[in-house]
């Protein structure tokens, strides 16, 4: 063979290998958009949150950030050769089932996970390890796309709160707080949902973190970058309401009490991240992004090979996560059953009577449309108000187990919730953690005691309710619960109120438990 022929040959493998590559990644991209079309609720419901909330509003960028992420590394990628790896499938079965499992608790957020993560194992199942591993980090990024942080609202509430105050006693000026509400001598505050500082967390770890991957090579220096990009933005949020409190203190309550204070706080945050990334500047290394562009010798029969594997790959990771949305669509249907029956839970003769009057004007506030029982009971100079919410046949929008679901609504300006923890409850034969609020209206204390019921098991860990919701429902169950809330109320000290709760409660118990029977057996 002439050195002409020699290199006609070589060049026109090369043109083959490249067409395989090209295929490649069309089937990949083909695989992903069919698993998120597949998904397609769960899709929507990750869309549908990035256009209303301006806290998750950055989730729409994340795609196009992985994807820009995996083009600036073409030219080395294109020294790797694409080999599929099926036992990664066993990984998206596992994720599948996560999925599943999310779905029959009505856990949207781990739904929402499970999804994503299907993305970059699928990607590692069709285009093999060296592949999936040279873009781990922009896969891996995908993972932010997931509107998820709300559980850290209520603690960095209290820290908020717990650093404001402390440093307003600093400066000599007397406060008095109940829960997250405090006065000071020249006006009432209150730390809320948008002065928690998850909003400034979660941009800066997101860009924290990006901001990391592409200054840093080494795994130290950016673990090191990550920890401050979620440190800071802590620390700073409880500088910012600090001096929020204090612009408006001195300036008589004139400036910092309304929507300029989020200015302030978003052009203080501005401030925070641009000295943070400066300073992180001065341990920037060089880019680790080889440029090189030589391929590796692939042969034509090596390249058909090698197609066929990831076209049969790709076809068995769709095939694969199709199956889990089926399943649950059927077991849906399975547990589907009629409306509750009205809840009747009766007094206890010579002990607790039932009253007509209600202890206060309080109610929970709850979504959907759930059979609700409220009544009064009276024994001696004791007043105890029960209520239940029953939840049967729960969707989106009307499940119990939901931030909707809220013992004040957000626009009450009469009650606060001053205080909440979790206790043992012991009431033999069984023994169950409750959740305890001290609630402050206009005239009247309250105390409270609240916990789920889940066909006869009790907990007040919605995370351990949602378990036992999946449970029930994966073995052909309906997924009937209820919240059951208990109030009394109290002068001084919350404590004097405990003895009246828990003597009602070794009363009443099992006529609370005949009623939830009841209507679950309707």
């Amino acid at each position: 063979m002439s050195e002409h022929d020699a290199s006609l040959s070589a060049s026109n493998i090369a043109a083959l290998a490249s067409y395989d590559r090209m295929g490649a990644v069309l089937l990949t991209i083909a695989a992903l958009i069919a698993i998120l079309a597949g998904y397609y609720q769960t899709t929507w419901s990750i869309i549908s949150i990035w256009e209303r909330s301006e806290t998750f509003a950055h989730g729409i960028l994340i795609f196009p950030i992985s994807a820009y992420l995996i083009w600036r590394q073409r030219k080395s990628l294109s020294a790797i050769e694409f080999r599929a790896n099926p036992w990664a499938l066993l990984i998206l079965v596992f994720l599948g089932f996560g999925w599943l499992l999310a779905s029959l608790a009505n856990a949207q957020v781990f739904q929402q996970y499970c999804l994503i993560a299907m993305l970059p194992v699928a990607v590692w199942a069709i285009l093999g390890n060296r592949l999936a591993w040279a873009i781990a980090f922009p896969l891996s990024y995908l993972l932010l796309a997931v509107p998820f942080g709300e559980v850290f609202i209520p603690p960095m509430i209290d820290l908020t709160a717990d650093f404001t105050v402390y440093a307003l006693q600093l400066t000599g000026i007397p406060v008095y707080r109940e829960g997250n509400f405090f006065t000071i001598p020249s006006g009432s505050w209150s730390v809320v949902e948008a002065c928690s500082g998850l909003r400034y967390l979660i941009a800066s770890f997101t860009l924290g973190t990006l901001y990391a991957y592409i200054s840093y090579s080494s795994i130290r220096r950016r673990l090191v970058f990550i920890a401050f990009s979620i440190i800071v933005p802590i620390i700073a949020n409880g500088i910012r309401a600090y001096m929020i409190v204090m612009i408006g203190h001195l300036s008589g309550m004139r400036l910092a009490v309304g929507v300029d204070h989020l200015i302030y706080g978003w052009v203080f945050f501005g401030f925070v991240m641009l000295v943070l990334f400066w300073i992180g500047s001065f341990w920037r290394e060089q880019e680790n992004i080889t440029t090189s562009s030589v391929s590796l010798p692939i042969s034509r029969s090596a390249g058909n090979m090698s197609l066929k594997g990831i076209l049969l790959t790709m076809w068995a990771s769709i095939a694969i996560s199709a199956i889990w949305p089926s399943y649950a669509h059927h077991l849906e249907n399975q547990s589907a059953a009629s409306e509750a029956a009205p809840i009747n839970i009766s007094g206890t003769t010579g002990k607790w009577e039932s009253s007509i009057s209600l202890l206060s004007q309080w109610t929970p506030h709850y979504v959907g449309a759930p059979a609700e029982f409220r009544q009064s009971y009276q024994k001696a100079a004791h007043t105890v108000t029960l209520h239940v919410a029953y939840y049967r046949n729960q969707k989106r929008g009307s499940e119990l187990i939901t931030s909707g679901n809220l013992l004040i609504p957000e626009d009450e300006k009469q009650w606060r919730n001053v205080r909440e923890e979790v206790r043992q409850l012991s009431l033999s034969p069984q023994q169950w953690s409750i959740r305890q609020n001290q609630l402050h209206g206009p005239s009247t204390k309250l105390l409270v005691w609240r916990w789920y019921w889940l066909r006869g098991k009790n907990t007040a860990n919605p995370y351990l309710a949602k378990i036992i919701l999946a449970k029930n429902k994966l073995f052909g169950n309906n997924d009937d619960a209820a919240e059951i809330i208990i109030a009394t109320p109290y002068e001084n000290k919350p404590e004097d109120a405990m003895p009246v709760l828990d003597d009602f409660l070794n009363d009443m118990m099992t006529n609370i438990s005949k009623g939830l029977h009841g209507a679950e057996s309707h």
